[in-house]
């Protein structure tokens, strides 16, 4: 591609980025920090990716995600998940009318744009397989009728890592449907005195402006696939989901007997994808190898499936990630 290319790309990204500034700052009126957090929610949006969150208790995720589908002018639903919780609660079900003995179509809160699943990993299986499903197919069955989802639909799920009591994890190959795992770290000293600040009153009323339309999010997701990625970059994603599976051959033969199970294909196009998205958020129209740093441990710490001998030597899927991006040569 030639510079003028790229050039016309850059100035592309830079006008329809201009938005992202204006749903931060939206955002920084009730979130006090969590940058890191509120950049990987946009980069869902922006990428056409799911995301799930988890972090312990009052870290503002599900404040974050509700504070975020303000911004943006669209049908927002909150689910709260519990173990009594039927498939039928979240995707609607048929309803007879006695006078015409018809079954009508009565629709679940998942029609919406952007879906808050909060606690995922309360409700029972078949539940989370009935939004999994709406997540990857981007529709649903009820009765004989399919109905498809309105675009945009992402969905922000919230579990947190502790009260494990009445819970049931996700299957790892539903947790794969997700394109970013963000863990929530708790706010540093300085941001913390901030939150007090602002929010110790019994009244904490902040208005939040919307500031965009679902149209715009779509035509931004459009610039997002024009982003630039040369090929050196793409070999370097698959080099890295590559090592991985087969860390061996990269010179990490210290990783191969814990892991079990290596990434699929899906993170390799979710790496590429979420790695546009970064580079658009910071308003280049280019992918640097930094992009993919910056992003790919929160699109590989669920994908990663390490052994009984990685859980013995209290290594997590974090662990081998990281040593996989500092010894992997960057291009």
């Amino acid at each position: 591609m030639t510079d003028t290319n790229i050039t016309a790309i850059n100035e592309k990204v830079k006008k329809e980025s201009a938005f992202i500034e204006g749903i931060l700052m939206e955002m920084e009126k009730v979130i006090v920090g969590q940058r890191y957090m509120t950049e990987r929610l946009l980069v869902g949006l922006l990428a056409n990716g799911h995301i799930l969150i988890e972090g312990v208790p009052g870290l503002a995720k599900t404040m974050a995600v509700k504070t975020l589908s303000s911004t943006v002018q669209a049908k927002f639903q909150r689910l709260q998940f519990t173990p009594d919780m039927l498939p039928a609660d979240l995707t609607g079900t048929l309803i007879y009318d006695q006078r015409t003995g018809d079954f009508n179509i009565k629709t679940g809160p998942i029609f919406a744009n952007i879906i808050l699943a909060d606690e995922i990993n309360r409700a029972p299986a078949k539940v989370q397989s009935a939004l999994l499903e709406a997540m990857q197919e981007r529709q649903v069955t009820i009765g004989e009728e399919t109905l498809f989802l309105e675009e945009p639909f992402l969905v922000f799920a919230t579990q947190n890592p502790i009260e494990q009591e009445g819970t049931y994890p996700l299957p790892e190959a539903q947790v794969d449907r997700f394109m970013l795992k963000v863990t929530v770290d708790y706010p540093g000293k300085s941001e913390e005195l901030r939150i007090l600040k602002r929010m110790s009153y019994t009244k904490t009323d902040i208005k939040v402006n919307a500031i965009v339309k679902p149209e715009d999010i779509i035509r931004a997701r459009g610039v997002v696939d024009e982003v630039y990625m040369d090929e050196k970059i793409e070999k370097y994603i698959v080099d890295i989901v590559e090592a991985t599976r087969n860390p061996q051959d990269y010179g990490l033969e210290g990783l191969k007997g814990l892991i079990q199970y290596g990434a699929s294909p899906r993170a390799t196009i979710n790496l590429a994808i979420a790695s546009k998205a970064y580079a658009f958020l910071q308003g280049r129209g280019y992918v640097t190898p930094q992009d993919i740093k910056s992003i790919g441990m929160d699109v590989l710490r669920h994908r990663v499936i390490v052994s009984y001998e990685a859980e013995a030597e209290e290594k997590t899927s974090e662990d081998i990630v990281k040593k996989i991006f500092d010894e992997v040569e960057v291009p």
